[in-house]
């Protein structure tokens, strides 16, 4: 576990290598790509459950329904 010590050590390295005006924009990026990552992995779970739906409708003798299409 970090204690206070190693974590201002942290801080002070992050803002010597970046400087004051780059951690915003790191952030900014960490944040966007921790979304998509999350959006990813929810698309992900999305396509199993309709493969496993459409496994089921197929095993019962009914057809798949596509509930995207307009």
């Amino acid at each position: 576990m970090l204690g206070t010590t190693e974590i201002i050590f942290i801080v002070v390295l992050v803002l010597l290598l970046f400087g004051g005006k780059k951690i915003p924009e790191l952030m900014h990026g960490l944040g966007k790509g921790m979304r998509s990552f999350k959006q990813g992995m929810a698309g992900e779970d999305d396509a199993q459950k309709q493969s496993q739906q459409n496994s089921n409708a197929q095993s019962n003798g009914n057809a798949p329904t596509n509930n995207n299409e307009q």
